[in-house]
C-alpha cells in the first residue's frame, strides 16, 4: 500500500459525528463520554509523540503505514467502520456487532463462537488493494478497545493453558515446559498440559523464547499500531457497555442493536477482575512483576493504565 506518512487520520472522528447538547440526562451523557474520548486521543497521541521523538532521536520523521500493520483490522463497509481487533478485550462480541451491522446475521445472539473466528464473513484491511485500503483508512471511523494489560494477559493465560487446547497445549505448552519446567514428566511433555502461570511468564520475558509471541498476549502497540495509524474511537474493556454503545450511537447504528455481554468461552467460569489478575501475580517474585510491567509498559502509558502493584516504578 503506499507510503503514509504519519497518522493515518480519517473524516469521521467522533469530534465531527455528533454535537452533543446536554439539554437533557442523555444528552450530558453523551457529551461526558465525548470528552473522555477526546482525553483518551490526547493521551495516546502525545504517548506516541514522545515514543517517536526518542525513537528517532529527536527527528520528526515517521514510518509509513504498511498491510502488515492493518492485518488485525476489520472493515465493515455499510457504516464505514474499520475496528482493530484486540483479544480478551471484548473482540468476539465485537465481530458479532460487526456482522449485524453488516447485515451478515440479524442479531449478535444468533452467531457461535466458530463463526466469529474461524468463518470468512468479515474481511480484514489487509485484504483490499492498495488504494481500498488508503481510502478506508482517510475516510472511515477507526476504533479499537483495550483492556488493563496484566487483566488481558491473566486472560488469555487461563483461557488458553486451564482449559483444554488442541492449539495452544501442544504448540506453546510443550515447548514452555520442556524449557522452563526442571523435571517435567513425561505425560507433560507429551501433551504440553499444566502449564503454570510463572512459567508462562518466563516464557513472556524471555528474549529467546522456545516459541513465538501470540496475539493473545502481544501489546497493543504492536497489533494496532496506534502511534501509525490515528484511531478516531478508543473504547476500554472496563467502561465496554458505556463506550460500546455510545460508539454504536455516534455511527448511527440502529437503535435496537447493543453491544452484547455475554461470555464467550467458558462461561460458566468468572470473568477475569482484578483481585483474580493480583491472585495470579501474587504467584511471582517482585522482579518478574516488574519486568512484566517493563514488558507492557507503553501499553499502560498510551492508554493512560494506573500501575497495578505499588512496588513498581
Amino acid at each position: 500500500m503506499p507510503a503514509a506518512a504519519g497518522p493515518v487520520r480519517g473524516n469521521h472522528s467522533s469530534e465531527t459525528l455528533v454535537q452533543p447538547r446536554a439539554h437533557t440526562a442523555a444528552d450530558a451523557r453523551w457529551a461526558s463520554l465525548q470528552r473522555s474520548q477526546q482525553e483518551r486521543k490526547r493521551v495516546m497521541r502525545e504517548a506516541c509523540a514522545k515514543y517517536r521523538a526518542s525513537s528517532s532521536g529527536g527527528s520528526s520523521s515517521r514510518k509509513a503505514v504498511t498491510a502488515r500493520h492493518v492485518s488485525r483490522v476489520f472493515v465493515e463497509d455499510r457504516h464505514r467502520v474499520l475496528y482493530c481487533e484486540v483479544p480478551k478485550a471484548g473482540c468476539s462480541n465485537w465481530k458479532r456487532v460487526l456482522m449485524v451491522l453488516a447485515g451478515l446475521a440479524s442479531s449478535t445472539a444468533d452467531i457461535q463462537h466458530n463463526t466469529v473466528h474461524y468463518g470468512s464473513a468479515l474481511k480484514r484491511l489487509d485484504t483490499f488493494d492498495r488504494q481500498g485500503i488508503a481510502h478506508r483508512l482517510s475516510t472511515y471511523t477507526k476504533m479499537l478497545f483495550v483492556r488493563e494489560p496484566f487483566e488481558r494477559l491473566v486472560s488469555a493465560f487461563r483461557d488458553k493453558f486451564e482449559h483444554p487446547n488442541s492449539y495452544y497445549h501442544p504448540v506453546f505448552g510443550k515447548a514452555i515446559l520442556a524449557r522452563y519446567r526442571a523435571n517435567a514428566s513425561r505425560e507433560a511433555l507429551r501433551t504440553g498440559s499444566g502449564v503454570r502461570f510463572p512459567e508462562f511468564i518466563q516464557y513472556l520475558l524471555d528474549v529467546h523464547r522456545p516459541v513465538g509471541m501470540d496475539i493473545h498476549w502481544d501489546h497493543v502497540s504492536r497489533l494496532c499500531s496506534p502511534c501509525l495509524i490515528d484511531y478516531d474511537f478508543v473504547g476500554k474493556f472496563e467502561s465496554m457497555e458505556d463506550d460500546a454503545n455510545f460508539f454504536l450511537h455516534l455511527i448511527r447504528a440502529p437503535g435496537n442493536l447493543t453491544f452484547p455481554r455475554f461470555k464467550d468461552r467458558h462461561s460458566q467460569e468468572a470473568r477475569t477482575t482484578s483481585r483474580i489478575t493480583r491472585d495470579y501475580f501474587a504467584q511471582l517474585s517482585s522482579l518478574q512483576r516488574q519486568r512484566t510491567y517493563d514488558f507492557y509498559y507503553m501499553d499502560y502509558l498510551m492508554f493512560n493504565y494506573s500501575k497495578p502493584f505499588s512496588d513498581l516504578y
